[in-house]
């Protein structure tokens, strides 16, 4: 490789490095992010519904570790059973996982393992690191002698889709951990979290079309299951919580009702 090379790759790894976002960037990607979601999906926007759904997950947003973010919570308008976080605190829940939510702490358990992803930035990390391969692959090619052509930049594409797609295993599992400590801090039943897990698996045999989003995003099997109960058993305070902390709120019920008084959702709803 010639110095002009090896200066060249200096710099590609020197952009890779700069591509990690900065606070202040994360939360500007997420302001825009969410502003696309806003036109693109279909958000309830019923204050009446919006004011239980705020009843119901403001005792997690308090113990969220992160409170410098304008944390906010919306409620998609389909009956697929999902949930997914925007960097700098957007955070966004199916109609059809509050449906199939049999009492309050599976719900608090998904919300509160999204705030957790949000709290470690996965999501920032993600994007990041997107733009990073892009700027990387762009210097490689100016490495190779040659820019890329419109099929590899499509290849690309495909490429980075796949592989940012989900969360890995191990984002999970720290989503889970982060999950279990602030439902605790909230006195609420962190066991939620593996209930929640095993209704999404039941849905996965016998409505597959529900939960495909979910499980594209988030890896979910019973050794997940098994991770989240050895969690909740080695968090201080959280077993005996299992048995005394909350499994019900008022006001979670009082949403349940009031979405299935409204007219059935869409069926299928893709995220942008």
């Amino acid at each position: 490789m010639s110095a002009f090379h090896r200066l060249l790759a200096g710099s590609a790894l020197a952009a890779l490095a700069a591509c990690a976002p900065s606070v202040q960037q994360e939360v500007q990607m997420g302001n825009d992010y969410a502003a696309q979601i806003a036109k693109q999906m279909p958000l309830i926007n019923d204050a009446g519904i919006n004011s239980l759904f705020a009843q119901t997950v403001n005792p997690l947003r308090r113990v969220a570790q992160r409170q410098d973010l304008a944390w906010d919570f919306h409620i998609v308008n389909s009956d697929q059973v999902n949930a997914f976080a925007v960097p700098g605190g957007h955070i966004y829940v199916f109609r059809g996982l509050i449906a199939r939510a049999q009492h309050y702490d599976e719900l608090a358990g998904a919300v509160m393992h999204e705030i957790g992803h949000v709290d470690l930035r996965h999501s920032a990390q993600q994007m990041g690191q997107m733009n990073a391969a892009n700027i990387g692959v762009s210097l490689a090619y100016i490495l190779l002698g040659r820019q890329p052509g419109q099929v590899d930049q499509a290849a690309v594409g495909v490429a980075g889709s796949v592989v940012f797609a989900k969360f890995s295993r191990d984002d999970e599992r720290q989503a889970d951990s982060m999950a279990v400590i602030g439902l605790t801090r909230a006195a609420i039943d962190p066991s939620g979290i593996t209930h929640m897990l095993q209704i999404l698996q039941r849905l996965s045999q016998s409505e597959p079309s529900k939960v495909e989003q979910w499980f594209a995003s988030h890896p979910t099997d019973a050794e997940r299951v098994s991770n989240v109960e050895r969690i909740i058993a080695a968090t201080p305070g959280a077993p005996g919580m299992v048995r005394t902390g909350k499994t019900d709120l008022t006001a979670f019920n009082q949403l349940q009702q009031r979405l299935a008084a409204l007219p059935p959702a869409p069926k299928e709803v893709k995220q942008p």
